[in-house]
């Protein structure tokens, strides 16, 4: 350990600042990359939802087995300030990478998406892998570094420490998941609606002051040296007792009271007790990584969930993305609320409210969450426009003469007279992909003769008897990420251009129709040039596809809007409820969880504990991996369901461990050794030792 002293400001020591600042930057850079991570997989690389879960589950599961590595190194070789430094040096070369991936001018894009995605996708897996490499290894180091700048005497001081330590995450979280989606919407150029190296790049840039800062007290800090790493320790005594089990499991060798006690002929009995106590928690966790597999799909499956969604809240528009600082804010007012609130009131009702029964509650609550999630996307179905399938095409026909029109189209019996737009009429084409269209014009009757594919819409612009066009819609679902789809058509007798809001979107030939181009919510200012000078003001919402149809320019200019697919209608806000229940279980489950291990934790493997307690997010990311890859679920509201009803299944067999649980008092049972960490001879009333493990009490005890 460092002999010199740290400084000291109003009684803490000045180093704890730096770490401080150093956690606030790094957390910041973190949650706000992951924030906009699956939003980027899909509409920039082009992945599906199934492969950017996939991927963006398997992104965090490594960021929670990677702390293990961090410990490893921290603990036998390096110590905590080199493996802190030596970390944060590849996970800000990973936030770069990142950042680099995302710049399209790397490839060129096309309609916003890159034109060489081999290259963006391989930068963009190196950049991640890079990243849960530092972020994960610093994990188990930075607050464990924290608390070594203390002396003996200030545990008031520590304790408090911890408490900024954790506002400080929580701070970087909350404000990185607001501001980086409102970067990612920014403009990167006429081309790029979305800004995502913008949207990395502070990330990026944060973390690497979150480096700089870090370093900037490296004279003030306490280094503890390497003392070895215990998790190691643990983990040679397990396998010598299962490999002198297995050696020895002829009937002539007696019978042990419980399996770790085949390593005594190797291990001091105090190391094999602690190690009982370490598995009797680990026992209990087997359960809960299916907590984890539902709360961690905040980030993915809600989060596309909301881009279906209308994000207007009156005064201000909430990109899908921002919706996960819902459990940020509801976290920060939740915590103090069921701390001196709820549980106050529950203890005077007379129930004995365990952290293992809090545990139960919480994984409920979770699954509950799931259940409004399934609610909430039934819903938003039921707002979704047909589209066609099987051996189906849709057809619509815009009037844009001076004259009613009348059309025939295979299926139905009437003609349907055409003042301005039918809307889409569903045509089965069976095995003919020539159906027969007919448009009347007063007495003459026009036979569209086109070839038409299944699965696809189709819009014929309808002047007269001799100027007939047919358009493939090439547009087959709802407009992605919220965006909304605008084509022109030009009924002129010249050539004109559009621009959008100052920037040039197309040059459109008399009696023609653009493409569409797809555009964010808000209100946007067309400008019509090319023979007219003229503006337009048009109000975009979440979700649609229009057709503006431009009439006449000049001073009594007209432009006709026909919505080909209505804006999304759901708004946003219905989420609300299920972050609410999600953050309540987290509030019943993370905290009492983290505060349940260190309670049953042997004083020097609390550490083993953590490492455990981290494995458990690991492998529920990994469960999401699984059902995304495996369940390829046609109804989204489905796979919710699951995911309920197995966290619902979970928590039932949660349920009756808890109850054979036995609570165990760590410090009691490490009284019971000498320093040489053999047992005390001190004979109780009944004339022998007490030993906890001596006679276990459940099937659970015998388990473990």
């Amino acid at each position: 350990m460092g002999t010199s002293k740290s400084p000291s400001c109003l009684g803490y020591p000045v180093s704890i600042f730096f770490i401080i600042i150093n956690e606030f930057c790094e957390r910041f850079s973190y949650y706000g990359m992951k924030a906009i991570l699956v939003i980027y997989f899909k509409y920039f690389i082009g992945w599906s939802d199934s492969l950017s879960t996939v991927i963006y589950h398997t992104f965090i599961a490594l960021c929670y087995l990677t702390p293990i590595l961090g410990a490893l190194i921290a603990d036998s070789w390096l110590g905590k300030f080199k493996t802190i430094i030596s970390l944060s040096i590849v996970y800000t070369v990973g936030q770069v990478v990142t950042a680099i991936s995302s710049i399209g001018e790397l490839s060129g894009t096309q309609d916003g998406k890159p034109l060489n995605p081999a290259l963006h996708i391989i930068l963009t897996l190196l950049g991640l892998v890079l990243i849960a490499l530092g972020t994960g290894g610093i994990k188990p180091c930075v607050s464990a570094f924290g608390g070594d700048q203390f002396e003996e005497n200030q545990e008031k001081q520590r304790n408090r420490f911890f408490s900024i330590f954790y506002l400080a995450i929580n701070a970087g979280s909350l404000l990185s998941t607001i501001i980086t989606p409102m970067l990612r919407v920014q403009k990167c150029g006429p081309e790029q609606e979305a800004c995502y190296p913008l949207a990395f790049g502070v990330p990026a840039a944060l973390m690497a002051v979150s480096l700089i800062v870090f370093i900037l007290g490296s004279t003030m800090y306490k280094k503890v040296q390497p003392q070895g790493n215990v998790l190691a320790q643990v983990a040679k005594c397990i396998g010598f007792a299962i490999k002198n089990r297995f050696k020895h499991r002829s009937k002539e060798f007696p019978k042990r009271e419980h399996w770790m006690d085949w390593a005594k002929e190797k291990y001091g009995e105090q190391l094999i007790t602690q190690i009982k106590m370490v598995l009797k928690v680990l026992f209990l966790y087997i359960p809960l990584p299916m907590f984890w597999a539902l709360f961690d799909q905040q980030g993915s499956r809600w989060t596309l969930q909301a881009t279906t969604m209308n994000g207007n809240f009156g005064a201000i528009e909430i990109q899908p993305d921002q919706m996960q600082t819902a459990n940020a804010i509801l976290i920060v007012i939740m915590v103090p609320i069921v701390d001196a609130v709820v549980y106050p009131l529950i203890a005077k009702c007379g129930f004995n409210f365990t952290p293992l029964k809090k545990m139960t509650v919480g994984m409920f609550l979770a699954s509950m969450a799931f259940v409004a999630a399934a609610l909430v996307q039934l819903q938003i179905d039921k707002t979704l426009p047909v589209f066609p399938v099987g051996n189906e095409m849709q057809v619509q026909v815009l009037n844009l003469g001076n004259e009613p029109i009348h059309l025939y189209i295979p299926g139905h019996n009437e003609s349907i007279p055409v003042k301005q737009s039918t809307g889409y009429l569903t045509v089965d084409l069976e095995l003919d992909r020539m159906p027969n269209i007919n448009i009347t014009f007063g007495q003459q009757t026009k036979t569209i003769s086109n070839n038409f594919y299944w699965g696809h819409r189709y819009t014929i612009l309808a002047w007269n008897f001799d100027d007939i066009l047919v358009r493939n819609d090439n547009l087959t679902k709802k407009p992605e990420e919220g965006k909304n789809g605008i084509r022109f058509v030009n009924g002129l007798d010249r050539t004109i251009n559009i621009s959008v809001d100052g920037i040039f979107y197309d040059n459109i030939f008399s009696h023609n129709m653009t493409e569409y181009k797809f555009l964010t919510s808000g209100t946007k200012t067309f400008k019509i040039s090319g023979g007219c000078d003229h503006s337009v003001s048009s109000k975009l919402e979440f979700g649609s596809a229009s057709t503006y149809v431009i009439t006449k320019c000049d001073a009594e200019s007209e432009i006709n809007i026909v919505t080909d697919i209505p804006s999304n209608v759901i708004n946003m806000a219905l989420q609300i409820p299920q972050y609410f229940l999600l953050t309540c279980g987290e509030v019943v489950f993370s905290v009492t969880g983290l505060e349940f291990s260190y309670s049953q934790a042997p004083s020097n493997m609390k550490s083993v504990l953590q490492a455990g307690w981290l494995l458990t997010v690991a492998f529920g990311n990994i469960i999401v991996l699984i059902v995304a890859g495996a369940g390829q679920f046609t109804l989204q509201w489905a796979e919710y369901i699951l995911f309920a009803s197995l966290l619902l299944c979970v928590c039932a067999i949660f349920a009756i461990m808890a109850h054979y649980y036995t609570y165990i008092n760590p410090a009691e049972i490490e009284a019971q050794f000498d320093g040489d960490g053999d047992k005390k001879r001190k004979l109780e009333k009944t004339g022998h030792v007490s030993d906890p493990y001596e006679k276990p009490e459940s099937f659970l005890q015998t388990a473990i």
